[in-house]
This record gives structure tokens, sequence and C-alpha cells, in this order.
């Protein structure tokens, strides 16, 4: 018994369990961009413990080498004596302990890439991610935790967590919430506002063309429109943060929150607008899809290496497709204008050769390595544009053969329902719930789209909902290489070299110069250089190739000055029209009367 009582307090102290974690972050040189930062580790009476920094960040799979701004670690006892340590590997700091107690860690921290959305300080604000400020350990992961800033006076701190004591103190039931709810601080506006008793801030840092009023009105809308697809809302509280910034731009999806870039000048146009807005939509969407439930290769976070999932088509690429129903069903959007996104989304697949090559599980897999450029168009895909297809698809083939009764969203809403975090989804559980809502096997169907390179019609597709994909009336044929070129001074570079096309078959690739068409000097741009040619002709290309110049022949295909469009079809038919209500949620525009 007294052996059983030892080993109880041992265990006792070694998890210390309800102990806080305390952080302090003091930014007290924002020019230079540094912060300095204390943890505060419960009483541990382990030999040593591990305390990490993470090496991604929720919602960007790639190792982002976050560690690599620490400096000046400093390790310390409840007594303030000095403690070993030693580096181990890239991000973790192994502090080693003669006796049980608590451990005191400092660090500093230097905050410059506002791009990565995980840490930035300057002389205006700070937007704080845990993963690139607040090391952790695994002993005390699950522990609560507590944040306090000092910060300049006249900055004001928002996050999506509670506040503990005072505007710049926060609270979270663990490292894992602390990670995911990002702090905006600085000198920025704060709007508030409340929908169907949940609490809403939008919080923007930087001046810009925007209007906060048109914001709010639309966001409003938009977080009313959760139960469209899900039966409730996982939060009481959300924050959206906007940066408006001199060039960063992207978005990244939060527990309780969402951080929003763009260029401080790209917000005013309704083109520019509707990218915000969707934006916006996407991540709010993320707030069930991948935060509420996630793919199984996601659960739990590893914060320092690489979390695979097949599955990430659905976390992403399902993500876009619901974003442009949120936003028509709220009246944010008009249905040409949805239209129009969806056109250049089958566009950009269709003009991607690596739609033949990689699948939707195998791109989710490889996100973390995929990189862009000439191979990668060629020979890969993306989640965003490869999920958000395949979730049309599938979309549209539940609801022909229920007659407009079951639908994408209600896999999602078993999604939400039956695979709540902390447990993780699998494809055999996307597939039982596709059984189980149609009383069909779609294993076939996944092989085929899924596992294997998707191969979609889309002229059937969008038949079946009173749409067409074609060509506008007035489309000029145009000559073409199959490739798009930078203006080099006299030259015109080679930046992309479709796989398959005219310029490819001849020997054409990346980073060649052409010289000359048919002995014709090129002009400013390849559009202009071929303008004078037809489709089908043979013609002599000069280019440089390692400072050397050569030619070759090549046939022209044909290309357009106007990509085809989605449009709606207006003899469709009732059959149609009723499906297009029940795909997308408002009136077919061949029954809408236009004023």
């Amino acid at each position: 018994m007294k052996k059983l009582l030892a080993l109880s307090i041992v265990a006792a102290c070694s998890t210390s369990a309800f102990a806080d974690v305390n952080y302090e972050l003091k930014i007290s040189e924002p020019q230079h961009h540094l912060g300095n930062v204390s943890v505060e580790f419960p009483k541990s009476a382990q030999s040593h413990i591990d305390v990490k920094l993470p090496a991604w960040r929720t919602g960007r799979y790639e190792i982002l080498n976050l560690a690599n701004g620490v400096r000046y670690f400093n390790a310390k006892d409840e007594d303030g004596k000095e403690l070993t340590w030693e580096k181990v590997d890239h991000s973790t700091w192994r502090v080693h302990l003669n006796k049980p107690t608590e451990v005191n860690v400092d660090y500093q921290v230097y905050a410059n890439e506002l791009g990565k959305r995980a840490r930035h300080i300057d002389d205006s604000h700070a937007f704080i991610d845990a993963s690139g400020f607040f090391m952790f350990s695994e002993s005390f992961r699950q522990e609560p935790v507590t944040v306090n800033l000092d910060i300049p006076k006249k900055w004001r701190s928002v996050s999506g967590m509670d506040n503990l004591e005072g505007k710049n103190s926060f609270k979270a039931a663990n490292y894992d919430v602390l990670v995911d709810s990002p702090i905006e601080t600085g000198i920025n506006q704060l709007h508030t506002f409340e929908v169907d008793d949940r609490e809403y801030g939008l919080v923007v840092w930087g001046d810009g063309n925007y209007d906060v009023d048109l914001m709010l009105t639309d966001l409003k809308k938009l977080v009313a429109t959760g139960n469209v697809i899900w039966d409730g809302y996982p939060y009481e509280r959300y924050v959206f943060m906007v940066h408006a910034t001199s060039g960063a731009g992207g978005a990244t999806e939060h527990l309780n929150s969402t951080i929003i870039q763009r260029p401080r000048d790209r917000f005013g146009s309704r083109e520019d607008y509707l990218g915000f807005i969707s934006t916006a939509a996407h991540e709010f969407i993320h707030t069930w899809n991948v935060k509420a439930y996630r793919p199984q290769g996601l659960v739990p976070y590893d914060y320092t290496n690489m979390n695979y999932s097949k599955l990430l088509w659905i976390a992403e690429g399902s993500t876009s497709y619901f974003e442009d129903h949120l936003l028509v069903r709220s009246g944010i959007q008009t249905t040409d204008e949805f239209f129009k996104v969806m056109s250049k989304t089958i566009n950009r697949h269709l003009q991607t050769p690596g739609r033949e090559v990689q699948s939707a599980s195998e791109t989710s897999f490889d996100k973390w390595i995929n990189q862009g450029g000439d191979h990668a168009r060629n020979y890969s895909t993306n989640i965003y544009s490869e999920g958000s297809l395949l979730s049309l698809a599938l979309d549209i083939d539940l609801l022909e053969k229920s007659q407009g009764t079951i639908s994408y969203r209600d896999v999602h809403k078993a999604l939400y329902n039956n695979h709540k975090m902390p447990a993780g989804f699998t494809d055999v559980d996307v597939l039982n719930i596709l059984k189980d809502l149609t009383g069909r096997d779609y294993s076939s169907w996944w092989q085929e789209n899924v596992e294997s390179p998707a191969s979609i019609n889309f002229d059937e597709l969008l038949a079946k909902v009173g749409l067409k994909y074609e060509r506008p009336e007035k489309a000029k044929a145009l000559a073409s290489i199959d490739a798009t070129a930078k203006n080099t001074g006299e030259l015109l570079t080679l930046s992309y070299v479709r796989r398959g096309g005219s310029a490819w078959e001849a020997g054409l690739t990346t980073n060649d110069k052409i010289v000359a068409i048919n002995k014709h000097h090129v002009g400013k741009d390849l559009k202009t250089s071929l303008e004078t040619f037809k489709a089908g002709e043979k013609v002599t290309v000069d280019y440089i190739r390692r400072d050397a110049l050569d030619s070759l022949t090549l046939v022209l295909s044909e290309d357009f000055d106007k990509p085809k469009k989605v449009v709606a079809n207006k003899d469709a038919t009732l059959e149609q029209k009723t499906l297009f209500k029940a795909w997308i949620g408002v009136e077919h525009p061949a029954d809408v009367k236009k004023d």
C-alpha cells in the first residue's frame, strides 16, 4: 500500500494535474520585431522535460521552421536557480531537473513574417499565433493555460479566447485551444455584434479602401447561415480578424476566429470585395469542417511533424465548394457572380494537365511537400480546386438520384453530428454515411474519382441543374503555343509550358527565351506575337537556352480570346429548375423576374 501511495504521489507531481501553464509576452521594442516570452510550467518530478515550439501551424500544411527566431533561451527552477539544458532537435529544448520543481523558461522571439500568419510584431501591432511564440511540453499539453501581454499603452488586444483579468490577459482550457486561438493586439478598429445570441467581433488592423459598414452587414448575414448545413454552432463567440497589408495576403481558420489578410487597396471594387467576403465564408465554414470534425490523420495534431491524411480534399476543397453556397443563399452573392467563380474553377482545372496524373487522395497526402511551378501544374493538382469539383460532382449525383431530397450537405451534417472532435473520420466513415443516406454503395465512385484521377464531364453534370458550360458567342479563335511567357526586355521568357501542348511536343521548356517567330522579333507579349498567325500553321521559333541560340519548328494550336463560361440554360426543364433550387437554395435564373 505504501508503495502504491508513493507511486501515486510521484505521478501527481510529474503530471501536476490542474496546474496552469502561464505565458507572458513582453513587447518593449516593437519596431525591431522583438518579443520576450516567459513560460511557467507546473512542478514536475521527471528527470527532464522537453520544451518545444511547433514546426508548423494549424491551417497551413507546411513545415515553417518557426523556431529559427528563438534566441537567449534560459531555464530556471522554482527557486530561480539555473537549470541545465540542451537543444536536441530543430525545435526542442531539453531541460534537465535535479529534483521535483516548477520550470521557468525565458527566450526572445523575432517576429517579422506577416504572411505566414504565425508571428509578426511591428510598431503598430502584433499578431500572435501561439505556434510562433509559445513553447509547450507534452507533459503539460492538457493543462489550463493563461496568457498575459505586456504591450504599449495604446494597444488593444482581441482574441477568441476568454479574457482572464484585464484586457490583455486570456485563458484557455489547454495548449491545443491556445494554439488555435490567435491574438491580435495593437492599434486597431474593433466592432462587435450579436446574431442568434452568439457574440461576434470584427477587428481591423491597417488602413485600406475597405467599407466596414458593408463588412458588418454581410458578416451578419453570413454567420446566420450555419444551419443551412449543420445542426448547431460549435462556438458562443467568434472573431473575424482582418489585416489590410502592404502586400501580404491569405487567410487561416481557427477554433474561434479567423485571420484574413489582403493588400490594403484590394477591398474596394466589387471583385475585390467578393474575394474578401468569400474568404470570410471559407474560414467560417472551417469552424465546423476541420475544427469541429476533421480527418483522422490530423487528430490529435502533432505540432512538430507532418500530419498525413488522404482526405484534405474534404477538409479544404469541400470548404471551398460550400463558401459560394452560403454566399448565394444569404443574398451576399448573385447567381451570376457564383457562375463566374465556378467558371474559373472549372477552367483552371481543365487547363491543369496534372489532373490526369494525381488523384485527390494523392494530392491530399502530398500536401506537405507539394510545390507550385511548371512541374506541379503539369503533374499535380491541389486539394482546393480538385476537392471543390469532386464535392460538386458528388452533390449533384446525390441530389439527382434522390429527386432533390439528399445532398452533400447531409454528408457534412452527419460528420458533425457523429464524428466530432476528438474523434477523427476516415474514408470508410464517409462511405458509410453515403450508404446510410442513400442505400447505395459509393465504393466504386470513390475508387474512380478519389483514389484515381477524376474525369468529370461538366457538360452533362451542369445540365442536370439547368446550366450550360459554353464558349461565348463572340469568342475569337487564336493561334497558341500552349505556353505562357513574361516580358524580359527584348525577349519573352517562357514561364509555363503545358504538358502535351505544341510547345512541349516541339521541345520548348520553361525559361527558354523566345527571340523570334518566323524570323520576326517577338512583341511585348506572346499573344501579340502570335496574332498574325492561325491555328494549324507550322512556324519556326528562334530561342535562347543556356546562352546559346537555337531554333525549332512547331504547329500552332487553337485557343480563344474568351474562356468557357457557366451560364443558366434559358430553356431548362421544370425538373432541372427544381433540382437547381434544391442544390443552391434560390430560384433558377430563368424563373427570376428582372427589374
